[in-house]
């Protein structure tokens, strides 16, 4: 599934493919953005290779979660 994060003052979003259901997405976003202290407060995100992206969650502009099962396009799609 993509996840695109648009952060504040940057001109370019943040894309990731991860391997998480989109509850578990939601989950994440809700306790980074509920955390008592926002300067403290990270959203944490681990895409489908294992990288690591770590976006302060005061900085977060919007949050974008595409399809679970989107549409493969391409020779040998099923």
């Amino acid at each position: 599934m993509e996840i695109k994060v648009g952060i504040q003052h940057v001109n370019r979003e943040v894309v990731l493919e991860v391997n998480e259901s989109s509850a578990d997405i939601e989950k994440a976003v809700s306790k980074a953005l509920e955390a008592t202290d926002p300067k403290l407060a990270v959203l944490s995100l681990t895409d489908e290779h294992g990288r690591k992206v770590l976006i302060p969650s005061d900085k977060i502009a919007y949050i974008d979660i595409g399809e679970e099962n989107g549409r493969r396009v391409g020779f040998g799609a099923v």
